[in-house]
C-alpha cells in the first residue's frame, strides 16, 4: 500500500505556525508602615512573567522581598512594567533573584522595561536587582523612574555585563536606550541617560565609554547623610579590581565601575553596596 502525501507550500506558512511569543509582565507593590508592627504589605498585584516572593528578612524593621522573571530572559517585544510604592517611614530591600539576560531581537523590534518608584517622607528602600548580562543584537528601552520625598532615603544599582566573555562573545551590533531619572521633593536631582547604537563593539572600545571594559555599573545612594561615605567609596574602588569614580553633591553620592568581567565588578559593587548599606549584609540572592 502506497501513500501519497503533498503539501502545498503556499497553504502552509512556516512564519505564521511559529510567530513569536512576546512576554508580558506587570508587578505593583505597595508597602505601608504601622509604626510598632514596622513594615507590611498593603497592596500587590502580579502579572504574567513577573512575580515576586518574600523571604524571611535579615534585618529587624526591614521588609524584604525578591523579584523574578518567569521568561527566562528579555527577548524583542517583551514588555515589563513595575511600580513599588513606599508609604511614610516605610523600610524595604527589594532584590532580583538572577541576573537578567537580554537577547538578540530582530531589528526594530525593542523591548521595553519600566520601572517607576515612589518613596513618601520617611521611607527608605534599597533596590538591588542584579547584573544585566547583554547579547548580540539586543534591542532594549530601559526606564527607571524614582520619585521621593525630602527626607526620603534611596540606594540603587544598575549593572550591565556587555556579552559573556567566558563564551567569547562580542556585541557586534544592537540597540540599547537606557535612562534613569530620580527627582526629590519635586525637583530634578539625577537624570543620566546611554543610548549605544550600530556597531556596539567599536563604541564599548572608545576611552570615553568603556574603554574596552566587559562590565559598568552605576550605584546611587540619595540620602541627608549620602556624602559621608564618600571617602570610604573612594578608597574602595583605589583598591578595587576595576576602574571607578566617586562624587556627593546634593545629598546623593554617584559610583561609576569599570571591570574587565562581571566576575571583577560584582566584587566591587559589593564593597560599595556594603559601605552604602553601613554594614549590614546583602540579602542572601546576592551572597551566592
Amino acid at each position: 500500500m502506497q501513500l501519497n502525501m503533498r503539501v502545498v507550500a503556499e497553504d502552509y506558512r512556516l512564519g505564521d505556525a511559529l510567530s513569536p511569543q512576546r512576554a508580558r509582565g506587570e508587578l505593583k507593590l505597595a508597602l505601608v508602615n504601622d509604626g510598632g508592627a514596622g513594615t507590611r504589605l498593603a497592596d500587590l498585584y502580579q502579572a504574567g512573567c513577573l512575580k515576586i516572593r518574600f523571604p524571611r528578612a535579615q534585618d529587624v524593621g526591614t521588609f524584604e522581598a525578591v523579584t523574578l522573571n518567569l521568561s527566562g530572559g528579555i527577548a524583542g517585544g517583551d514588555h515589563l512594567d513595575t511600580h513599588i510604592h513606599l508609604g511614610a517611614n516605610a523600610q524595604a530591600l527589594i532584590a532580583a533573584l538572577a541576573a537578567e539576560k537580554v537577547y538578540g531581537a530582530r531589528v526594530g523590534e525593542s523591548a521595553r522595561v519600566e520601572t517607576h518608584i515612589h518613596l513618601e517622607a520617611g521611607a527608605s528602600l534599597d533596590y538591588l536587582p542584579q547584573e544585566t548580562i547583554l547579547f548580540d543584537n539586543l534591542w532594549l528601552e530601559r526606564n527607571l523612574t524614582v520619585t521621593m520625598a525630602a527626607d526620603a532615603r534611596y540606594l540603587g544599582v544598575e549593572c550591565l555585563v556587555f556579552g559573556r566573555a567566558a563564551m567569547g562573545e562580542v556585541l557586534r551590533h544592537g540597540e540599547l536606550r537606557d535612562r534613569i531619572r530620580i527627582t526629590r521633593a519635586g525637583q530634578l536631582l539625577f537624570l543620566d541617560q546611554t543610548r549605544l547604537s550600530g556597531d556596539l563593539a567599536a563604541q564599548l572600545s572608545g576611552k570615553a565609554l568603556a574603554g574596552g571594559a566587559g562590565a559598568f555599573a552605576n550605584i546611587v545612594c540619595v540620602a541627608p547623610d549620602a556624602g559621608d561615605q564618600l571617602n570610604a567609596i573612594r578608597e574602595a574602588i583605589r583598591h578595587g579590581g576595576g576602574e571607578g569614580a566617586a562624587s556627593a553633591f546634593s545629598g546623593m553620592v554617584l559610583a561609576r565601575l569599570l571591570a574587565k568581567n562581571a566576575a571583577s565588578l560584582r566584587e566591587g559593587v559589593v564593597k560599595i553596596l556594603e559601605i552604602c548599606r553601613k554594614g549590614r549584609a546583602l540579602p542572601r540572592v546576592w551572597q551566592s
